[in-house]
């Protein structure tokens, strides 16, 4: 019997996991997934719970809720990935051998990676959103804060969900402006990117944003340290921002055991080819979602999309025919502006986010890269297609590939 391992249960590993164990035939095929955490987290959630839009049960079901009936599940810590014995070594001791294995370790937060990030102020006047308890932190600091220094600060890329720090601030101001306190604090969004976001046109319409809603802009700025005593942050070439609240999206890096194993880049990202999404190093090795080092958006839209190519390359792969499908880093955002407002991004690779209507040509709902109240009823929808649609491996009505059916070019 042919054994396929999962490594992790998150998005990107769930999705493989549904897709999969509906067409390998069970008496050829033994499926495993290993993950370390009970939990599964709506990580798109976190965004809304500083400001009372989610509570934190909102965004938390069991991992096992969304498993097959008669998965092989090992909950326990990764010790090391020994590609060239076909084996996975756990923390608990127990030894997985494997014909092919699936990586979807993803990423996370690495605040210590930055000097007095994680210090005295963690969680007191420093926060982060991208976990569960920063985010939940940074609500109940909300509740009390009268006023002052908002600063926003991204300090490297890539990160988790590109235009999260964006949405952040648009919420702040929205948040601000409705219980009266807007006039009392300034919002300071401080990228070390050339403007507010990745794609250049995107970034010129972000920025207009930022400016018509009052929020400073920085670009260019590479934090070097937070000074804790003096509330504020400082650049390599030691320019200072100043803050009564820093609100951090630190350095985002693969799992341990990718450098353990020996398996990935500086950051901890496996070398994968970004079509096919093959290990570079190993042929029986597939890498899906946050643990690529792809040069495509660290988002759930993405490993969705990656999915669906790597369910028909896997196939291929396992029945010695070439892999067909060809995964063009398509990605799309819905983009909380504030206000009951949203807009909509549509990317891959080669192609900046358009102008136009999406899915549907002339017809949308959905408008992209405009500011409207469909868009973000799209955004809060997502959260129930998530849980009902997308964990579970189902179709959903959007081609992995981008096409230009309904953009305008400009």
């Amino acid at each position: 019997m042919k054994k396929l391992v999962i490594l992790g249960a998150g998005t990107a590993g769930t999705m493989m996991l549904n897709k999969l164990s509906n067409i390998l035939d069970k008496d050829e095929w033994h499926i495993t997934i290993v993950d370390q955490h009970e939990k599964h987290y709506y990580q798109p959630g976190f965004l809304f719970i500083p400001f009372n839009i989610y509570n934190c049960k909102d965004v938390i079901k069991p991992k096992r809720d969304f498993f097959p009936p008669g998965t092989d599940v090992i909950m326990s810590g990764i010790k090391k990935i020994e590609p060239k014995k076909n084996r996975v070594l756990l923390d608990n001791r127990k030894v997985l051998p494997y014909d092919y294995l699936i990586i979807a370790t993803g990423a996370k937060i690495k605040p210590d990676e930055t000097e007095g990030l994680k210090d005295k102020l963690w969680h007191k006047n420093v926060f982060d959103f991208y976990t569960i308890e920063g985010a939940c932190a940074l609500r109940d600091f909300f509740k009390h804060w009268k006023g002052g220094k908002l600063v926003l600060n991204i300090t490297e890329m890539p990160i988790k969900c590109p235009v999260a720090p964006l949405e952040f601030v648009f919420l702040a101001d929205s948040y601000f402006t409705e219980i009266g306190i807007r006039d009392k604090i300034d919002i300071h969004f401080v990228t070390p990117l050339p403007g507010a976001f990745t794609k250049p046109k995107a970034s010129a319409i972000l920025g207009d944003f930022l400016d018509k809603k009052n929020i400073k802009l920085t670009t260019e700025f590479n934090i070097a340290r937070v000074d804790n005593d003096e509330k504020k942050i400082v650049s390599w070439d030691e320019e200072e921002i100043p803050f009564d609240v820093l609100v951090t999206i630190p350095t985002n890096m693969g799992d341990e055991v990718i450098e353990r194993s020996d398996m990935g880049d500086e950051l901890n990202f496996v070398p994968t080819d970004k079509h096919t999404l093959r290990s570079k190093d190993y042929e029986n090795i597939f890498v899906i979602g946050d643990a690529t080092d792809l040069p495509s958006s660290k988002a759930g839209s993405v490993a969705h999309f990656q999915a669906d190519v790597l369910f028909e390359n896997f196939l291929s792969a396992i029945e010695n025919r070439e892999m067909q499908e060809k995964f063009d880093g398509h990605a799309n955002c819905f983009i909380e502006s504030g206000f009951g407002k949203g807009i909509l991004i549509d990317f891959n690779y080669d192609t900046e986010p358009l102008p136009g209507k999406f899915p549907l040509p002339g017809v949308g709902p959905f408008s992209l890269l405009e500011e409207t109240k469909t868009n973000h009823y799209g955004k809060v929808m997502f959260r129930w297609v998530y849980w009902n649609l997308l964990l579970k491996g189902l179709e959903m009505p959007i081609e992995h590939q981008m096409t230009m059916a309904g953009k305008r070019a400009s």
